[in-house]
């Protein structure tokens, strides 16, 4: 996101740098196009106004002039244009003009992706659909990023792009007074060591952008016109019929091109000053340019030429280029760079009141359904190849459910971008966004369903054999539901179902009754919670039937192992009346804690983690920050700004609660009320603490469900978490759910508040000398410790603000919606919540998937019902999380040079999707350091942890998005004054498929199967 209006700079600004005659500054001009998949306008908008016209005309242009360059950055417009616009005569220009090197691939992936709210493994899903076309299609192989629009860097992004092969990482959006400071003492380039424990294994010289970033600047002394951007500004939502855009720049002309060159050369000089080396990257171009390359080019070209025929009048020589002839350039240097550790550079501030730490919190709903999508992703990648590996001539067709995946990952890729699951676009854009992941949800649905229920042999069938009976009215209703696991862990977890029975018998494919417990409905009068204990092998699915009764349970045999757990309803308190508190005190235990819940404020008043009977003083409310939204009374808040009005205030007046103890867990719902008499509450607490005795490790999760809205206009809540723990406010959250950072409180002269919110992706933590409170989440939140033992999580925001740029692009955030976001809650000493909180976090996104494959009818005749054997389970050790587990699609030889003959050779390559071909990733949950146990690097022999699929009969590590062979990629080295760390980081395997992985490691393999017969 970025407009011309919001870069007009002076740069009539002396540097005080020479050079001398005969070295005159070699400047890279790099065309570009800035375009945001989605923002304002939406994907189908785009692409009439001026996307597919980027493309059209600068494949014209570039095949024109030899000297002429261009750089594309995201995949998707790309992709729709190759796939629906271009003609077979631009596909063989742009396959040319890539082959020379003259049109580049830069990032590859999809989108620019976020760097603050999005997840790892959606990330990596986003980059390696984007590689993955570009190497079938081209044999290309991107090498550099441009991440010059994400709002602030994450230190988990270079370890990223380290891994998928990358030379180089450019950035743009940091701190103003940061980026100030770094540019006066060229401090803009170094090598980013991203993590503590990869360290010199995966660092990345990395480029921060001036002050200008990536747009050219726009102000030119002789024109009231922006400069530079000579084919105007695009309009929506169709192009001129004549061709004439708005601000075009006045053209270079023998009367102009001088003033034009000066201008050009006084901005080169000044920002050469602030890098180390004598070549610059000068960007030309911004959002939405080029859509008539020929007028851009057209007047570029002459002013270029002017230039370098009077270099030494300027001291300065340009040149077109790709962003990998300019690093080339810089490498060949062979300067000495300082080396930048694993912070990172969030949150992000442009001006002194504008934070950029609101859109943590911007549109939680699209948030959370991004996060549902990848999930349910992954869940079906990793049941499909299992179907594959085991029924290859199956009768779920191979091509049929590649298509359903495809449009999914399109979808989850899609809403990566840093203006979309930010939450920063404009209403009908984010409805587009949400609209391609519930489609891809529900083609993902399908193939699931059909996944487990089309017979694949005669020993395995989707539901119970037998007949329905005919007659008897009195007999009892039967459901049948299938849990599914897709993690490479043995869990056991709490399947919660919505029912209309009042009582109700589960049993597991066995026939042997399992511990549950059924209960009112929170939200319905007319419904009711059934929870049951589902226990599943990692990547296992197993069938549950469930059996209704219309009438309540009249004895312990009638239903059996179900428990009917009854709610205790406690008076509303009134926040007036909290005159004296702590004095009736309710507790609710499990294995692992004790709650103490106060009876004269109905809100949490305590809680002990009973191994070390260590008591912790805690409450939990909502309170709301007031949002201005009148740009004449000061800062406002927006989808993108946090400018807190003063100190936040209690969010209501009253507080219900009731408590539904029970066996396989206890409940507690806790009622905000803004006012004493209101009927509905405006805020909850839905409270889950488990009970059941197989629970094990499992007991340390309190799961917590949030309600929220509509709100109030103007407001921002948070969930306060108010402790006894001395954390000095320094907190801890998560880097895209990859690693931890440490976040110290600082004080700035001006919005401290809003400056020291931090995103949480998965987990953000407090902790003092002894006990840690962690908090594990199902999307991403903004998160702070404005006090000492508080930890406060932004739930919800809704904004109006009258600044006209945000109402001329309709981004006021007037989002009336409500919000249902998930917690879990870890308490304990800092040592037993580090074995904890990395797999609770994976589990918590990637929970079992519960299918109902009927709705409730008669019970089947077979009084002992033949279910089916759960499938051998893949289990991994507790520090390796399961990636990725996919068929790609994706046919390309392993053998580069192999692929690339055969797309040089001239004839049209078919490619047929490849099903034989799995993508494996694993990845070390933990640090270096952080357990003495479960911090050691971890070996495992592939074939025996995979043998539950089938039997592995080929392994090759690749690099991260499958592009290289891991033995091939040789990435540049770049000199430091810190050599500590640097060794070879190629990865040594065992005949016997062996493999040895170190923490925080991501390993990626290609695998083939030995052929089975279904």
């Amino acid at each position: 996101m970025h407009l011309l209006s919001l870069i007009v700079f002076s740069f009539w600004f002396s540097s005080g740098k020479t050079f001398g005659e005969d070295q005159p500054i070699q400047t890279f001009v790099i065309p570009h196009s800035h375009m945001d998949v989605g923002w304002v306008y939406t994907i189908q908008e785009s692409m009439h106004a001026y996307a597919a016209n980027v493309y059209s005309s600068v494949t014209e242009e570039l095949s024109k002039v030899k000297e002429r360059r261009f750089i594309s950055v995201e995949q998707e417009f790309f992709r729709l244009w190759w796939d629906s616009v271009a003609s077979d005569t631009q596909k063989k220009q742009i396959r040319q003009l890539v082959k020379e090197g003259r049109l580049e691939f830069i990032i590859g992936g999809q989108v620019m992706h976020d760097e603050a709210v999005t997840d790892l493994e959606d990330e990596i899903l986003q980059l390696t659909e984007g590689h993955g076309f570009l190497y079938q299609t081209f044999g290309v192989r991107p090498q550099f990023s441009w991440h010059v629009d994400p709002f602030g860097a994450s230190a988990a992004t270079p370890v990223l792009f380290s891994l998928a092969g990358f030379n180089a990482h450019l950035i743009s959006r940091i701190d103003y007074d940061l980026k100030d400071g770094m540019q006066k003492n060229k401090k803009l380039q170094f090598v980013w060591r991203g993590s503590p424990s990869l360290k010199a294994r995966q660092e990345i010289f990395t480029h921060t952008m001036d002050q200008y970033s990536y747009c050219t600047p726009s102000h030119i002394p002789f024109s009231n016109r922006s400069g530079f951007y000579w084919n105007g500004v695009a309009l929506f939502p169709d192009p001129p019929k004549d061709g004439v855009y708005p601000n075009m720049s006045l053209p270079v002309t023998k009367e102009t091109v001088h003033a034009y060159a000066q201008t050009m050369a006084e901005n080169i000089k000044q920002r050469a000053a602030w890098f180390r080396t004598n070549h610059l990257l000068w960007p030309w171009g911004c959002d939405k340019q080029f859509f008539n390359s020929s007028v851009q080019f057209r007047n570029m070209d002459p002013l270029m030429t002017y230039i370098n025929q009077n270099s030494k009048e300027f001291g300065v020589t340009v040149q077109y280029a790709t962003l990998s002839e300019y690093f080339q350039s810089v490498h060949q240097s062979n300067l000495t760079w300082d080396v930048r550790g694993s912070e990172d550079f969030l949150p992000y501030s442009t001006e002194p009141y504008q934070a950029w730490t609101g859109f943590y919190a911007s549109r939680n709903v699209l948030k959370g359904v991004a996060r549902r999508a990848s999930s349910r992703l992954h869940a079906a990648e990793t049941l499909f190849t299992r179907y594959r590996i085991s029924f290859p001539d199956g009768p779920v067709a191979k091509d049929w459910a590649l298509e359903k995946l495809r449009a999914l990952r399109w979808a989850v890729a899609e809403v990566q971008h840093h203006d979309a699951i930010t939450g920063t676009e404009s209403p009908k854009v984010a409805e587009m966004y949400v609209q391609h992941l519930l489609q891809g949800m529900m083609g993902a649905e399908e193939l699931l369903a059909a996944l487990f229920l089309l017979p694949q042999n005669q020993d395995v069938s989707g539901v119970p054999s037998g007949s329905f009976q005919g007659k008897g009215s009195g007999q009892a209703l039967e459901q049948h539901v299938i849990v599914y696991n897709p993690l490479a862990w043995n869990i056991t977890s709490v399947v919660n179902m919505t029912v209309t029975f009042p009582s109700a018998v589960v049993r597991d494919d066995d026939g042997q009754p399992v511990p549950a417990q059924i209960q009112k409905s929170a939200l319905c009068n007319a419904s009711y919670d059934l929870f049951f204990v589902a226990q599943l092998g990692g990547l296992q699915h197993r069938k549950y039937s469930v059996q209704f009764s219309e009438t309540s349970c009249s004895g312990k045999s009638k239903c059996e192992s179900t428990y009917e757990a009854r709610s205790v309803a406690f008076e509303r308190r009134r926040v007036k009346d909290w005159r004296k508190t702590g004095r009736r005190l309710l507790p609710v235990l499990n294995g692992c804690y004790k709650l103490m819940f106060d009876q004269d404020t109905n809100l949490l008043h305590s809680a002990t983690y009973l191994k070390e009977q260590r008591r912790i003083m805690m409450t939990q409310d909502f309170w709301e920050y007031d949002a201005n939204g009148d740009v004449k009374a000061g800062p406002i808040s927006d989808n993108y700004i946090f400018s807190a009005n003063g100190s936040a205030v209690r969010a209501y007046k009253a507080v219900e609660m009731e408590i539904i103890p029970g066996k396989v867990l206890t409940e507690i719902r806790q009622r905000f009320y803004r006012e004493d008499g209101d009927e509905d509450c405006a805020y909850s607490i839905t409270t889950r603490v488990p009970e059941y005795s197989e629970a094990g490790p499992w007991c340390h999760r309190l799961e917590q469900t949030y309600s929220l809205g509509p709100l109030r206009l103007n407001t921002e809540v948070v969930l306060r978490t108010s402790s006894s723990l001395d954390n000095n406010r320094t907190l801890y959250s998560d880097d895209n759910g990859y690693q931890m950072m440490k976040r110290t409180y600082k004080k700035f002269t001006n919005n401290t508040l809003a400056r020291n919110y931090f995103p949480m992706v998965r987990t953000a933590y407090i902790q003092d000398d002894i006990s840690r409170l962690v908090l594990l989440s199902d999307r991403a939140h903004g998160v702070s410790s404005p006090a000492d033992g508080q930890l406060e999580v932004m739930l919800h925001r809704r904004l109006w603000n009258n600044l006209q740029w945000n109402l001329g692009y309709n981004l006021t955030l007037n989002d009336s919606s409500v919000v249902r976001p998930t917690l879990w809650m870890i308490l304990g000493s800092v040592g037993a919540t580090s074995k904890l909180y990395q797999r609770g976090a994976v589990e918590l996104q990637h929970r079992p998937v519960v299918m109902p494959i009927d709705r409730p009818g008669k019970a089947r005749k077979d009084r002992e019902p033949r279910f089916n054997s759960p499938v051998p389970p893949v289990v991994l050790p507790p520090n390796l999380h399961l990636l990725s587990l996919s068929i790609p699609g994706w046919n390309y030889t392993s053998d580069h040079d192999l692929h690339l003959s055969r797309l040089h050779s001239g004839k049209e390559v078919r490619s047929e999707p490849d099903y034989d071909r799995v993508l494996l990733r694993l990845m070390h949950l933990f640090e270096e350091g952080e357990d003495p146990e479960l911090s050691k690097p971890v070996t495992v022999n592939l074939k025996d942890v995979l043998k539950g699929l089938g039997e592995v009969r080929e392994l090759e590590e690749r690099s991260l998005t499958g592009t290289w062979n891991i033995t091939t990629l040789q990435r540049w080295r770049w000199k430091t004054a810190d050599t500590s760390g640097k060794k070879n980081d190629q990865h040594k395997r065992n005949q016997d498929f062996t493999v040895t992985i170190s923490p925080k490691e991501i390993r990626t393999f290609f695998i083939h199967f030995s052929s089975r017969n279904g």
